[in-house]
């Protein structure tokens, strides 16, 4: 994908987990650079709310601008390190969302709950409680993660890798959905997990790509139906 088209796909898949509360004033989208130079970012003074494929901003590995003046968020290092240790991730997803804030605030780990999170296997939980601004803290960071799909990170965030920007925004979503039923769970009762077994088959029968595809879809439609755009306004 060329850069343009990288620009508008990260913008609108940025704006529809804002408007998911997934993304707040804070958090990232990033995609690999094609040539390998680095990646592509939301800048660190982007409005989140209002984000534009403008606001995405090349960078290498470590952090400087491949062009233009303006500057990349704190925690690149989170991405650098992920891409520089997987050469299978394409996309990243850093944000703070909720509910998956809430179970790793009140020492809960990540537990699959529903059908969908069985798409995301194991989560991890990034036990130290940092931003990860340094190469260190985003070495750490990427081993905690390791060959999985995504990781909490303890009160804080989270963070979803994935082969592609489509596939980085679907992971978000079923992570934090599934953040969200765990917690209401908790209130009643004692959440039924998946098993091993059980996550092992519905996963293989729900990634399947046009399934993937079906979520990226519906959000998409629903931002296009509250006047949001699909180009580069995104």
């Amino acid at each position: 994908m060329d850069p343009t088209a990288a620009r508008q796909e990260l913008a609108l898949a940025l704006t529809m987990l804002e408007r998911q509360g997934i993304v707040d004033f804070n958090g990232h989208f990033s995609a690999r650079l094609a040539d390998g130079r680095g990646l592509l970012i939301n800048a660190a003074d982007s409005v989140r709310s209002q984000i534009a494929a403008a606001d995405f901003i090349e960078i290498d590995f470590e952090g400087r601008p491949l062009s233009g003046s303006r500057s990349a968020p704190m925690e690149f290092h989170l991405h650098a390190q992920i891409y520089r240790s997987r050469p299978d991730v394409q996309a990243i997803v850093h944000a703070h969302p909720r509910w998956s804030t809430v179970l790793t605030t009140a020492g809960h780990a990540w537990r699959p709950v529903t059908m969908q999170a069985a798409v995301l296997g194991p989560v991890p939980t990034f036990e130290l409680t940092a931003s990860i601004n340094s190469e260190p803290l985003g070495k750490e960071l990427a081993q905690c993660l390791g060959a999985g799909k995504a990781a909490l990170m303890r009160r804080h965030g989270m963070v979803t890798a994935a082969a592609s920007v489509q596939d980085a925004f679907v992971q978000a979503i079923y992570l934090e959905e599934n953040a969200h039923r765990q917690y209401l769970a908790l209130q009643i009762g004692t959440p039924q997990v998946l098993s091993d077994e059980e996550c092992a088959t519905i996963g293989r029968n729900l990634s399947r790509p046009v399934l993937l595809q079906k979520v990226w879809d519906y959000h998409l439609a629903r931002h296009l139906r509250d006047g949001g755009h699909s180009g580069e306004t995104a």
